[in-house]
Formats: structure tokens, sequence, C-alpha cells
């Protein structure tokens, strides 16, 4: 009798001090860490097609598609094991090759609004479609990943929950940083309306002088 008691108390202490809260939490996490990493899959799945329809494009600017591509690259060869989350040099340096690659597209999308062949391209235009909508799902996963990181890091730091997580080795989780979020959180915009800037002549290159 004394031992089921024992047992009681214990499930009890374990319940009050938030343990049954960290189990909860921390597959939250994982499913919404689990959420980002497929829509940053899903968006490097489109980069290939993408460089292939703007490469047909003449005189198209080299050095913005060799950084697409070396950024692509970077970002698929970081090694995402279940470890990163609890790794915070590792997690920043996914976060930073991710950024990258967004960065690089961006640059992508803003360059070939100097050529209207391309822009008219349906291949294109539908690329483009298909990256905005990624680029919304990216920022919507990340969202909810760093609601539940918080809310984990929140139980993790607190007392006396702040116990149970010594005892049973659940450390605050890293989470994406706030720089650039600003940026990152808007989308590439799908204009295919937009002229040519200021410089820019129909054709899609400067005009000469």
């Amino acid at each position: 009798m004394r031992r089921w008691l024992a047992v009681l108390a214990a499930v009890l202490a374990l319940t009050g001090c938030g343990y049954n809260d960290f189990q909860r939490l921390d597959e939250q996490t994982r499913s919404a860490w689990a959420e980002v990493l497929n829509q940053y899959q899903r968006r490097a799945d489109l980069v290939p097609n993408l460089v292939a329809t703007v490469k047909g494009e003449a005189n198209f600017e080299q050095e913005t598609l060799t950084r697409v591509v070396e950024a692509r690259a970077k970002a698929t060869s970081v090694q995402v094991t279940p470890e990163v989350l609890n790794n915070p040099e590792q997690f920043q340096k996914f976060q930073q090759a991710q950024g990258e690659l967004g960065s690089a597209l961006s640059r992508l999308l803003a360059v070939s609004e100097r050529y209207p062949d391309l822009k008219s391209n349906q291949s294109f235009r539908d690329l483009r479609v298909q990256l905005e909508g990624t680029e919304n799902r990216i920022t919507v996963a990340r969202g909810r990943y760093i609601q539940a990181v918080q809310e984990y890091n929140v139980l993790a730091r607190s007392f006396p929950s702040n116990l149970t997580a010594m005892a049973f080795h659940y450390q605050p989780k890293p989470n994406f940083t706030v720089q650039n979020e600003a940026q990152i959180s808007a989308p590439p915009k799908v204009d295919f309306g937009a002229s040519p800037p200021p410089g820019v002549a129909a054709s899609g290159t400067p005009p000469s002088r």
C-alpha cells in the first residue's frame, strides 16, 4: 500500500511541476519544426526549375543566377538532425543559410522585372506564383514554431517547472532571431504589370549611350 502511495505522490509531483507540459510542448515544437523544414524544402525544390527558366533569357545577370545556385547548395548541405533543436550554434547556421537563399531569390525576382520577355513567360509566371505561396507558408510555419518554442522556453525557465527541466534535461530551445524578421515575413510580390525601372529599356537592358 505504501508503495502505491509513493508512486501516486511521485506522479502528482511530476504533474504539478510541469512534466506533462514538457512532454506536450516538446512534441509541439518538434511538429512545428517539421513543418518549417517541409516548407524550406519545398522552396529549395522550386529553385532548379526557376533557374533553368531564367537561363533561357538572353543577357540575364549571371552573378544573380550564380548566387541563387550557390545559396541553394549551401542551404541544402546543412545537416538537419533532431539535435539541431537543442544546439544554438547549429540552429544559427541553418537559419543563416536559409536567409541567404531567401535574399538571393528576392534579388533574382527583382532583377527579373527588367526583362519583359521573361515576365511574360508562362512557366516563369507559374514558378513565381508557387514561390510566393511557398514564402507565405514559410512565414506561417516559422510563426508557429516561434510561438511553440516561446511557450516551451517559458516553462523551462519558470519556477518550479525549471526544477523539472533540470532533472529531466529539458533545455531551452534556440529560436529564430528577430533580425530581419520583418523582411523575412514579407514574401516576394508577384507584379507582372510593373514597368521596367528608370534607365532600363523595354528589351530589358540599359539603353546605350
